[in-house]
């Protein structure tokens, strides 16, 4: 149920996510760009009709979207992957997830949650990174208890053993990730990974 982007510009963007010396505004604008490869490939089976229009020249008919969407980022990372789909979507619903990992345990909690209306909507979960799945499995937890039942979760970087968790809790929910790194380490950080992704984009 895991799909990961097939992109060289993709690739070309995660190298430079990676790359321990990239300053935060220039990893701000890499996670921008990566994000709305991501965005594009979340939605590209979204349904579509047929609507009435006019051309300059003569009247046509010509697709629409018909489904809503909503983007719930998990706090606070998950902020960065946000702006695509605010650009691109004319009437995209916006709802939050506030999920915080121990450092000490790698046990995530959640202190926040704010969900419009999920019912007939294409939801997406984002995160930049899976790494234990503990965060995403919670989040996901809350989105489907709100209604949500076209749901998918989507990421920059993920952990096998994310992946792995991930498709042992929500096997229904398809995962779209821009790379499957190797493992994680004793401090249940991805390897290679990239660090922090909260902390480089925001420079703390």
């Amino acid at each position: 149920m895991h799909h990961v982007l097939q992109h060289p510009l993709a690739s070309h963007i995660l190298t430079h996510l990676r790359d321990r010396t990239t300053k935060p505004a220039t990893f701000r604008t890499l996670c921008h760009q990566i994000g709305l490869l991501l965005a594009l490939e979340a939605t590209k089976d979204l349904p579509t009709q047929d609507a009435s229009i006019e051309t300059p020249l003569e009247p046509m008919q010509s697709p629409v979207l018909a489904q809503s969407l909503v983007v719930v980022p998990i706090l606070r990372a998950g902020l960065g992957m946000l702006q695509p789909y605010t650009d691109m979507f004319p009437s995209v619903s916006v709802g939050y997830v506030g999920m915080e990992r121990d450092h000490d345990t790698a046990e995530a909690r959640s202190y926040y949650c704010k969900l419009p209306p999920l019912e007939g909507c294409r939801v997406l979960c984002v995160d930049p990174m899976l790494a234990t799945g503990g965060s995403a499995v919670q989040a996901l937890n809350v989105i489907k208890e709100a209604g949500a039942t076209d749901l998918r979760l989507v990421t920059i970087v993920s952990s096998p053993e994310g992946i792995a968790e991930i498709e042992s809790s929500h096997p229904d929910v398809p995962l779209i990730t821009a790379a499957v790194d190797r493992e994680l380490n004793d401090l249940r950080y991805i390897l290679p990974g990239l660090g922090d992704f909260g902390d480089r984009l925001y420079g703390t």
